[in-house]
């Protein structure tokens, strides 16, 4: 139970309760006796005084023995609690009521003695114990005689053994019994009071260790339920809620580092059966050549030489991409923006593409409007990715179709579309078309060239510049990729 965090606390305050409990008694039994003491010496301040009235003076520093034995004998029948000593003016013991060999001290001191009579020092005040080597008790003192230059004291201990005893059984009486059940009742109730206290307080951060544990054992993937919004929030509703988003956003991050490790494997197969392939047919070719070159006519040799070097210009090709997305990825490439009318950029890549949309059958319009907008961006990024649409546009367009550039000015904004007649995209695989190699799963309805990377070149280049991609399409209808880029008016 120590353990927990409840554990602890019980049993600091069960300590301290216990601590103060001693303490107060301490303090209250202290405060209680010198009380008892004060209160005593003040009622028999006069008792000496009237006392050593009836002493007879003594002559030549002696005092009448027999005398002062009948007073003692009469005054301790009636207080037995008290006792009685005769002293000179050095404070020694000339007579005392005690029994014989009780005495232990030859002499008193009598600063306590003359404080006492001055009556200018606050009670009580404590004086020697003859009966004792060490310690003091309450005592009342009178001059002998009242008048003139004293001849000694009358020093009256009033608690004397018979006190001492009557104190002890007072310890054991019922009050103080009593007064102890009480206060161990009122320490009780106030332990199970703070223990249930601390039971309430500490039971939200109970709620929130579970939850926590409950969080741990899920291997940090389902997001708990930690509180419920509170009016008045303290710190543990802070700490709760801070966990709360923390959780979230831990498990949000997990999701993200599992579908990014998904595309890594994912990534890291298709690079590999791509980079296979060519690689496959260059090695093929080549031992051919190697193996039958003599055996081989001039043109048939040239015609394997030229297959593997349109392989060798794929893999070029593929490599290059994969660095310009990794790139592109790692934020390492910095945009070099300039002020260019996005028309004639258009017009100059599409008569890049001219001959080999010319080749395919396939028919390349570029539709501009006059006072064509001015963009800032990028240029060389620019290009490449109406390069890089294009060029998908014209392989998932048969011969005969259309593909087809536009521009039009939306506001602040300049709005770019380009479509194509081409076998269109299916609706439930338009999300992920511009995952890297996209392509490649599939790839059962159009020819095996490009390595699927241009559309995701394009999103992340676009991305770059604060623009976004959209595509529509139907399929056997074509599809209409769109993106819109801020107007430079300066």
């Amino acid at each position: 139970m120590l353990d927990s965090l409840y554990g602890k606390l019980a049993a600091v305050l069960l300590g301290l309760f216990c601590l103060v409990s001693v303490l107060f008694l301490s303090v209250a039994w202290f405060s209680l006796e010198m009380h008892q003491l004060e209160v005593t010496q003040k009622l028999n301040r006069d008792l000496a005084g009237h006392i050593a009235s009836e002493i007879p003076p003594m002559q030549d520093g002696r005092a009448d023995e027999k005398a002062l034995d009948d007073i003692f004998h009469r005054i301790m029948v009636v207080n037995p609690n008290i006792e009685i000593y005769l002293l000179d003016a050095q404070g020694r013991i000339l007579a005392f009521s005690a029994a014989p060999g009780k005495v232990k001290r030859r002499s008193v001191a009598l600063s306590p003695v003359t404080a006492f009579l001055r009556g200018t020092t606050e009670f009580p005040i404590l004086g020697d114990d003859p009966r004792q080597v060490t310690g003091g008790k309450i005592f009342s003192a009178a001059a002998v005689p009242a008048r003139g230059e004293p001849d000694g004291y009358l020093y009256i201990i009033l608690g004397g053994e018979g006190y001492d005893s009557i104190v002890q059984r007072v310890q054991g009486s019922y009050i103080l019994k009593l007064g102890a059940s009480a206060v161990l009742a009122i320490l009780l109730f106030a332990s199970l009071a703070g223990l249930i206290l601390f039971a309430l307080l500490t039971r939200r951060l109970r709620r929130l260790t579970a939850a926590v544990e409950r969080f741990r054992q899920s291997d940090f993937v389902q997001e708990p339920l930690v509180f419920e919004n509170a009016r008045h929030p303290d710190e543990i509703d802070r700490l709760g809620r801070a966990f709360q988003q923390m959780s979230e956003r831990i498990a949000q991050q997990l999701q993200r580092l599992k579908g990014t490790d998904k595309l890594r494997r994912e990534l890291i197969a298709n690079v590999s059966h791509d980079l296979r392939t060519p690689l496959a047919s260059i090695q093929g070719y080549l031992e051919t050549l190697l193996l039958k070159h003599d055996a081989l006519a001039p043109e048939e040799r040239r015609r394997y030489l030229e297959i593997a070097g349109k392989h060798s210009e794929r893999l070029g090709k593929l490599v290059a991409e994969l660095f310009e997305l990794a790139k592109l990825d790692s934020n390492e490439i910095q945009l070099h923006r300039e002020r260019f009318p996005i028309a004639e950029l258009m017009q100059d890549v599409a008569q890049e593409f001219q001959l080999a949309a010319e080749k395919k059958g396939i028919g390349l319009d570029v539709r501009l409007q006059e006072n064509s907008p001015v963009v800032f961006a990028d240029i060389g990024l620019l290009a490449r990715v109406f390069g890089n649409l294009i060029e998908n546009a014209l392989r998932y367009t048969p011969p005969g179709g259309t593909v087809r550039l536009s521009l039009s000015a939306e506001e602040e904004k300049v709005c770019v579309r380009l479509s194509d007649t081409g076998c269109g995209i299916p609706p439930e695989e338009i999300p992920y078309i511009f995952d890297r190699f996209y392509r490649l799963e599939n790839n059962t309805r159009t020819n095996s060239e490009g390595a699927g990377l241009g559309l995701a070149i394009a999103k992340r280049i676009l991305e770059l510049h604060g623009s976004a991609i959209a595509v529509d399409s139907t399929v056997n209808a074509g599809a209409t990729f769109t993106f819109r880029l801020p107007i430079d008016t300066a």
